[in-house]
């Protein structure tokens, strides 16, 4: 067990945490709690520390189900609750299965597990992952192959310097409700391996394909050569986006919280489209007029369907 927030493996979580310059070069990032364990993939997952407390909270777990499990009733009733019905259970599991594949787990004290914890109620399981890499053309050869089966038309979303991380995992998480294709980001967008934006993704990260680019224009270019229509979230457009089809491929332009898109970003589109307001608006939250414009374009293709 860790004892102190001295030890060289909890300075490297809190160095991991707090700096993403760090992340970016080791190719790791933290992440917290039981739900988001759960989902982890293994390939991924390079360390494991749990809390003295949450250990003997599975131990516990453990030992119940394994008195329930004498009896026949109840050891039915105890596998019928799954996954979602037995957190605990599941995360012990996982965890001796991350050790029978050589993965590094170690129990920390509560007291160095807070210091390690950027929560303000730590659920008392961190781990440390490798990043995710992907590249523009995987993510076009996916949709588009997806397409040529019959499926859904190409979805993506093109962020602008959107600076809040609980929006952009927001976003993430609201994509792969939507199913988008992938999300690429300028290079000033907030950083998706941020504590909060982690959190916000609620477990998406693992899911939906993303792209940091130094230029959105390439990027957009190439989904144009691709038969994807872009389109901007604009003041001055002239469509609302509930008027639009999106019988093609789509691609949503989304600007910065506070200045919107830049003006030659947003004249790379191929539409300016606007969502309709009342009172005194003028905007909606990033990530709002983000989820209006996914789940309307995969919302078409599924009433044509």
């Amino acid at each position: 067990m860790i004892e102190s927030v001295s030890n060289p493996k909890i300075k490297h979580l809190v160095l991991l945490r707090e700096k993403s310059r760090a992340r970016n070069k080791e190719g790791l990032f933290p992440a917290e709690g039981i739900k988001m364990f759960a989902e982890a993939p293994y390939e991924r997952i390079k360390e494991v520390y749990v809390s003295a407390f949450l250990w003997r909270m599975m131990e516990e777990a453990d030992r119940d189900r394994k008195e329930e499990s004498k009896t026949a009733d109840t050891a039915g009733e105890a596998a019928a609750e799954g996954e979602g019905g037995m957190p605990l259970l599941f995360a012990w599991e996982k965890l001796h299965t991350c050790m029978e594949k050589g993965i590094y787990v170690e129990q920390v004290s509560d007291e160095v597990f807070r210091k390690a914890s950027d929560t303000q109620t730590p659920q008392g399981l961190l781990f440390v992952m490798k990043q995710f890499s992907y590249t523009l053309e995987e993510m076009l050869e996916a949709a588009l192959k997806r397409r040529q089966k019959g499926g859904r038309p190409p979805l993506f979303l093109l962020l602008e310097d959107i600076q809040d991380p609980g929006n952009l995992g927001t976003m993430l998480r609201t994509g792969e409700g939507a199913g988008v294709d992938g999300v690429i980001m300028s290079r000033k967008t907030a950083d998706i391996y941020h504590p909060k934006t982690i959190r916000s993704t609620m477990g998406s990260l693992y899911r939906v394909p993303f792209l940091y680019v130094e230029e959105l224009s390439e990027a957009i270019d190439t989904l144009r050569q691709n038969r994807i229509t872009v389109y901007a979230a604009h003041l001055r457009g002239e469509q609302y986006y509930d008027e639009i089809s999106y019988e093609g491929g789509s691609a949503f332009l989304i600007g910065n919280e506070g200045s919107g898109l830049k003006r030659e970003t947003a004249g790379l589109a191929d539409v300016w489209l606007k969502i309709p307001m009342e009172g005194r608006l003028e905007s909606l939250n990033a990530a709002v007029s983000a989820a209006l414009l996914l789940y309307r374009a995969s919302g078409e293709y599924r009433r044509r369907n």
